[in-house]
């Protein structure tokens, strides 16, 4: 299979007119056409969508080269933005991933590929020797972008706000259950008076990955509802800010953030690297389609500068049609790095939806799958195999090694399907002459996996594996995945973990009773398996970080959770990214977990790349 050197009609138009926008009407860098396209096999390219002139509200487009703009797909649903006018991350539908994580700045940053933190808008953190009390003391001179001026009042309306309304909102739930109140102490200090004992709170707050609290303008969302207000309207100034960018353009085509050359970091000494303005002056996020070829087609000709991908194959043809086309790993395999993201086959642990309350069951189908082949055809090769559900970082290994003599005994990557039979014979299941596992009530063994689109490549080679040794399992990615995982509403699901980058007590955190229902897409209970051991080991957990009892807490807990096994490791996950280096360079390239971050740039951690990259000319 070759890639497609030349994009469908449409999509040339689009990106074309794309650059013309993102050069202020003047004429765009030429498009040019190949007379005749490379022979392939590849699926057909559908067809992009294309820009529209700026919808009402919006501000008036200045001039930026295209030498200055970072073209990027993210975000989408089929080929258009659906939450182009969502700037508040708080509102039902909003996605940090999509946008605000770069409009919205964090108390600090966590780099776990670095194991670093990074002051922000907060200077320093002390807790009390009880861990019971968090003071913050925040950086001064800094101003949300219509002036005002960031302060104490800003974090504490924010915390309080988020206790008050739970679950109604992103990180509500996990607020409320830690903070008794948060108080200003003076401008520019504020005290968190927690109701246990946690030394991790200001950790959960500090953006990594998809983990942290937005601190909000209190004199811009006052009185309104979090759940609905949208805090759009780039003709108004909003969202305000206090970042080094503002949103001047939202439309199901496109979005446009454009740099803020007011902010506040410039010169900011104890920044390092990052307090400067940031070399790009404009970002342009465009729908993606879900299809490889459009993004493979799109970086080979230079017209956009950063894309996600899934398949190794189809990653390595790209690369070798552009030279200056890179991956985190180069130009080699895994071209990605170990996200903190393994992924699983997970079940409906409640009993709703088929037998998967029982551990014969669960155990069973892990002894069912092949994750070598499964790594081998879906990756070729390029997928690790992890035991567990957390990722196996530097800091993480510790854990891994402490456990080692149970994962001998519960090996969560073994391939013996003769083992996965007597586990059904035993939890008195029978295979049929048609070679499918039935109760006796000769009803199968039903396991509908929905998934999204990471998993395109192994979501079908899964449920195959499972079909095979008699068990009734077919893999889809619905529209309505998303809800369906919150309601409970499945029976099987392959998905990630957000869970531990330094020690296990988030990953833990996942399969806890509280957890069950925490909107926001991570840190959520959705296997729906309840064990109240395990609870109390978690909160445990979650009020010590002295190594020795961390140790003590997660032995137990293992000795739990592996008998049981309510969700099954599968492969580590890797976010494979190609990175253009035509216009831009000083990504944080490396090995796996190397660079001072990861180049996601859906996570929150992405404006610390935008502030490093580089212009080549």
């Amino acid at each position: 299979m070759r890639v497609r050197l030349t994009l469908a009609l449409g999509a040339l138009l689009a990106i074309a007119l794309i650059a013309v926008i993102a050069c202020g009407g003047k004429k765009a860098e030429p498009t040019a056409v190949p007379a005749k396209p490379a022979a392939t096999t590849a699926p057909a390219a559908t067809t992009a969508p294309a820009a529209t002139a700026a919808p009402a509200g919006s501000t008036k487009l200045k001039e930026v080269a295209r030498d200055r703009t970072l073209v990027s797909f993210l975000g989408g649903s089929e080929g258009r933005h659906v939450d182009f006018e969502l700037w508040n991350p708080y509102a039902i539908g909003a996605n940090h991933q999509t946008g605000p994580n770069i409009i919205y700045e964090p108390l600090a940053f966590f780099s776990a590929f670095d194991d670093k933190m990074i002051p922000w808008l907060a200077t320093s953190w002390e807790y009390t020797n009880d861990n019971k009390t968090l003071t913050i003391k925040l950086r001064k001179d800094v101003k949300w972008s219509d002036g005002q001026e960031f302060n104490a009042d800003d974090v504490v309306y924010t915390l309080n706000t988020l206790k008050g309304l739970k679950e109604a909102v992103r990180w509500g739930k996990d607020v409320a259950n830690v903070l008794d109140n948060a108080e200003k102490v003076d401008s520019h200090t504020v005290k968190l008076n927690l109701k246990r004992p946690d030394p991790r709170f200001f950790y959960f707050m500090a953006y990594k990955f998809d983990i942290g609290v937005y601190i909000v303008p209190e004199h811009i969302f006052s009185g309104k509802d979090w759940t609905t207000f949208k805090a759009y309207d780039p003709a108004a100034g909003l969202p305000v800010t206090t970042s080094a960018w503002k949103v001047v353009l939202g439309s199901p085509e496109q979005k446009i953030i454009d740099r803020r050359d007011s902010w506040w970091g410039v010169g900011q000494a104890d920044l390092g690297q990052f307090g400067k303005l940031p070399q790009v002056e404009r970002v342009i996020y465009l729908p993606s389609t879900g299809d490889q070829t459009i993004t493979a087609q799109a970086l080979i000709k230079n017209d956009v500068d950063y894309g996600a991908m899934t398949t190794p194959r189809t990653i390595k043809e790209t690369l070798a049609q552009n030279a200056k086309l890179t991956t985190h790993t180069g130009k080699n395999s895994p071209y990605g790095y170990v996200d903190w993201w393994p992924v699983s086959l997970a079940f409906n642990n409640s009993g709703k939806f088929g037998p998967f309350d029982n551990p014969d069951v669960r155990w069973a189908l892990s002894y069912y799958l092949d994750r070598k082949e499964l790594s081998q055809k879906g990756y070729d090769g390029a997928a690790a195999l992890n035991p567990l559900t957390m990722p196996q970082y530097p800091p993480l290994k510790k854990y891994f090694e402490s456990v080692k003599d149970l994962l001998a005994k519960y090996d969560t990557t073994e391939f013996n399907p003769a083992k996965g039979n007597e586990r059904l014979t035993k939890a008195g299941f029978t295979k049929g002459a048609d070679g499918m596992w039935r109760d006796k009530a000769n009803n199968t063994i039903n396991c509908q996996i929905i998934g999204f689109t990471p998993w395109v490549d192994l979501g079908p080679l899964t449920a195959e594996q499972l079909r095979k040794q008699g068990i009734n399992a077919s893999y889809i990615q619905p529209p309505d995945a998303s809800s369906r995982m919150a309601e409970g509403n499945f029976e099987c699901l392959m998905f990630g973990h957000g869970g531990s980058v330094s020690d296990p007590y988030f990953t833990m955190k996942l399969y806890q009773s509280a957890s069950v229902n925490i909107p926001g897409g991570h840190q959520v209970n959705f296997y729906r398996w309840e064990n109240p051991a395990w609870d109390k080991l978690t909160d445990e957990m979650a009020a010590t970080a002295d190594e020795k009892q961390v140790q003590a807490i997660w032995r137990k807990a293992m000795e739990i959770w592996l008998p049981q096994l309510p969700d099954v490791p599968v492969l580590e996950f890797y976010h494979r990214i190609v990175l253009n280096e035509t216009r831009w360079t000083n990504w944080p390239l490396g090995g796996e977990t190397d660079g001072y971050v990861n180049e996601a740039s859906w996570h929150l951690t992405w404006s610390l790349v935008l502030h490093n990259l580089k212009a080549v000319k």
